[in-house]
């Protein structure tokens, strides 16, 4: 079959650990040029080294995401250095849980939420929207969340910041009418991410646990305490609890890894057993 990973030139943005690093590894190793962009120096250099290590093709440039001429200027070094930019993923992100009775400890957390989760896919989008259309093709990939599904207590502001991450990739996907390809990826709780350093208030998660809050947090801090050897723990069970981030990594590259005339528009990736009521 064809291998519609190889050779493609996919800028990947919070690419200094964690999930954007995995994508990076992975695509390098399927052939893919890859353009790392983080405002983690170090970071973007470990990752680089571990693409470079494995046989991959890796650069980097430090870049933070709400800066509209740094992302400009990240595409730009993905296009004088391989010719184009062929895939975006708009992947930085955080999450700052809280309530709103949380506000004096939160705002300024959800001020950044509002800036890197959305401003930074908007400049993303933008920044890879004229060399696309000149190109004639291209993909952007957001990383959204189930949280911009429905409106829950403790997510109000990443919630929101989530849902309009999924209004401006459907407004790009009808805008562009199939030059630009638009896929929007949902993941459920991922803990190994380290996404969850972010939460304000740690009991703002019974939004998207509801009913079995209890039952969750006790089998979660069970795992991460490796005291569970069972069935919520292995991937081939249908009890599978806790979503290794490699499998949303998966998810990313089977996107990329399509003709250019079939995108994959919205993916949510869950395990089986997670128990989130959303």
């Amino acid at each position: 079959m064809t291998d519609h990973v190889k050779g493609k030139t996919i800028v990947i943005t919070g690419a200094a650990g964690g999930f954007g690093r995995l994508v990076s590894q992975k695509a390098a190793a399927r052939g893919a040029n890859v353009v790392c962009g983080d405002v983690n120096e170090e970071g973007l250099a470990e990752t680089v080294k571990l693409v470079a290590d494995a046989g991959g093709k890796a650069s980097a440039r430090v870049t933070d995401v709400t800066d509209l001429a740094a992302m400009k200027a990240l595409v730009a070094h993905a296009v004088a250095t391989h010719g184009a930019v062929d895939v975006m993923i708009n992947n930085a992100g955080i999450m700052p849980l809280a309530f709103f009775a949380d506000h004096a400890a939160a705002s300024a957390a959800w001020s950044k939420c509002i800036d890197i989760n959305i401003k930074g896919v908007m400049n993303g989008i933008i920044a890879a929207y004229d060399p696309m259309m000149a190109q004639g093709r291209g993909h952007v990939i957001n990383i959204s969340s189930i949280y911009g599904n429905f409106p829950v207590v403790g997510a109000a502001v990443y919630g929101a910041t989530k849902s309009a991450v999924n209004f401006l990739s459907e407004s790009l996907r009808v805008e562009a009418a199939g030059r630009i390809k638009v896929t929007i990826i949902k993941p459920t709780g991922v803990p190994a991410t380290g996404l969850g350093g972010a939460i304000v208030n740690p009991e703002a998660v019974v939004g998207i646990l509801g009913q079995n809050t209890a039952a969750y947090i006790g089998s979660m801090t069970a795992i991460l305490e490796g005291q569970v050897q069972d069935d919520r723990i292995n991937p081939d069970s249908t009890a599978y609890a806790v979503l290794d981030p490699a499998y949303i990594a998966d998810a990313v590259i089977m996107a990329i890894d399509q003709p250019w005339g079939v995108s994959l528009g919205d993916i949510t990736i869950r395990a089986a057993g997670d128990a989130y009521i959303l």
